[in-house]
């Protein structure tokens, strides 16, 4: 048998009976839901007044242009990603100090994620917003930013902060959602860290690698493998939990979508189109992140 072999492809399963028989039953809840809202609400739809939220035509350029939906849709796209940086940096420390020989570190990176995890994500906002931002962002000066400078009305800046009028709000929301996923980042890489057998550490001290070159020879890269789908799905989870950052203020997609709602009475069109926007970019990570995964294990064989 040829050990250099790939291992063979897991066999293609076929639609059961119990597969079709939850498609019914998921078929009929949808029915069921359709009538409820049709005969027994009479509610009358009106798809037209909420999907001009999301395109607009310019007068001005004479041109189509993005309308508040799909600009609540960049503004939550804008927080994810850079959340999801700080989220890693604050992760891969803390991580490491959990795993580390200080007894100091270990003590604060046991702390941070304690707090992080034990207290609810919307009690955590109000006192970062309300009692941290609003002291520190003034101290660093960052709610003087002119936004009528050079810098703030560049086309560099609006793409990747948005309005310059807001930033301070959004820089606050950035944080404190890397902040609060940073908590469930540090445990990823805290259980791929120590995922590696404890054996190859002493064997690397035992030919004289220093602490430093066995991480970055031997564990970091062993752990880097066994990390990357969590943190793919981290990155997912927060794109969701980016709507809890509405309640202050943030004018991202669920924000948005509260205002459109109550500008146009039309609930139940403005929810559903917004669920299944989110649900259409989260759905479209998974499947580019589970493409990149299997692209990668393809390369490791």
């Amino acid at each position: 048998m040829d050990r250099n072999a790939p291992p063979p492809e897991p066999p293609k399963r076929r639609l059961t009976a119990i597969d079709f028989a939850l498609f019914g039953l998921l078929a009929s809840l949808v029915i069921y839901s359709v009538y409820r809202v049709n005969d027994v609400l009479v509610y009358d739809w009106n798809w037209p007044r909420v999907l001009g939220f999301l395109v607009k035509f310019d007068e001005e350029s004479q041109s189509w242009a993005a309308n508040l939906l799909l600009q609540g849709l960049a503004t939550t796209l804008r927080l994810a990603v850079w959340a999801t940086v700080l989220a890693t940096l604050v992760g891969v420390v803390m991580g490491y100090w959990r795993t580390c020989e200080n007894l100091a570190l270990r003590i604060i990176s046991r702390i941070y994620v304690e707090l992080i995890r034990n207290i609810p994500p919307v009690v955590f906002i109000f006192i970062f917003y309300f009692f941290i931002s609003s002291q520190i962002f003034p101290a660093l000066g960052i709610e003087s930013l002119d936004t009528q400078g050079n810098f703030a009305q560049s086309g560099l800046f609006h793409f990747a902060f948005g309005e310059p009028g807001l930033f301070s709000n959004f820089l606050a929301g950035m944080v404190c959602l890397a902040l609060f996923e940073g908590a469930y980042i540090t445990e990823i890489v805290r259980a791929g860290i120590q995922s590696t057998p404890r054996g190859q550490w002493e064997a690397a001290r035992a030919i004289g690698l220093s602490h430093f070159n066995v991480l970055r020879d031997i564990i970091i890269p062993q752990a880097v493998r066994k990390i990357l789908p969590p943190l793919a799905g981290q990155f997912i989870t927060l794109i969701k939990d980016s709507a809890i950052i509405s309640l202050i203020s943030i004018q991202e997609l669920t924000f948005i979508a509260n205002e459109v709602a109550s500008t146009t009475t039309r609930v139940f069109e403005t929810w559903i189109l917004v669920g299944s926007m989110y649900f259409v970019l989260c759905y479209s990570f998974a499947l580019l992140f589970a493409h990149l995964e299997r692209r990668a294990r393809r390369g490791h064989r």
